[in-house]
């Protein structure tokens, strides 16, 4: 007879399971993260307004200009005031906390991507006469990417947070893809929001193989010796 251990249902260890100890961890651990992030370019943009928002006219984008690809990575640290700062903080926190949940390494790369898209899309088709900075493109992508991440990966718990977003951020998706306020990018918006889908196809989750447990044998032959 052979025993074998239960197959349990779902794997503790996976943080992307919805309800394991794992999951809840690492969303907690990506909240109190998160929260650093915030606190940090909170501390930017007070060295920002303290230094006549020179830092603005080093680290933003400057459309058509090669001096201003550096932006590209810095922009998204950089604020044109307070109150911007104020209106990104909690999309931030929150969409960030969901993004960062899947884990750190794919996190990296999906932020980076984003900020890519966004930065070189700004690049390319903003006016000249403004230079760009905040983390609003960085945001709308973190947006595209839990839409989407949930149906590309299969994961129910994937499209339930995609809903989520969708209900809480929809209006102003639609609201800031388009021309409008000339004193918002939408650009950027447009763009880092195709970065994020584009994010969750390329970063998508791969499905975890599960070792193969051989199955107990029902009706074991013995070889017994024979007696003559």
């Amino acid at each position: 007879m052979s025993l074998n251990p239960p197959v349990p249902d779902r794997d503790e260890t996976d943080p992307n399971r919805f309800g394991t100890v794992a999951f809840y961890a690492a969303l907690g651990r990506a909240f109190v993260a998160m929260c650093g992030v915030v606190v940090g370019l909170f501390l930017i943009e007070v060295i920002n307004h303290a230094d006549g928002d020179r830092l603005n006219n080093y680290g933003g984008i400057r459309p058509h200009h090669l001096d201003g690809l550096d932006g590209v990575v810095f922009a998204p640290f950089l604020h044109a005031s307070f109150a911007h700062f104020y209106a990104n903080a909690v999309p931030l926190l929150l969409t960030g906390t969901f993004a960062l949940a899947i884990g750190l390494r794919r996190f990296l790369g999906v932020t980076a991507l984003i900020a890519v898209v966004s930065g070189l899309g700004v690049w390319f088709v903003a006016s000249p006469k403004y230079i760009v900075v905040g983390a609003s493109g960085v945001i709308l992508g973190y947006i595209g990417f839990l839409l989407v991440r949930g149906i590309v990966e299969r994961s129910w718990w994937g499209i339930a947070v995609g809903v989520l977003i969708g209900l809480l951020y929809g209006t102003q998706i639609f609201g800031e893809v388009t021309p409008g306020n000339e004193q918002v990018s939408w650009q950027a918006h447009l763009f880092g929001l195709v970065g994020g889908l584009l994010a969750a196809i390329v970063f998508r989750r791969r499905p975890r193989l599960r070792p193969q447990i051989p199955e107990p044998l029902t009706n074991p032959t013995l070889d017994l010796p024979t007696l003559d």
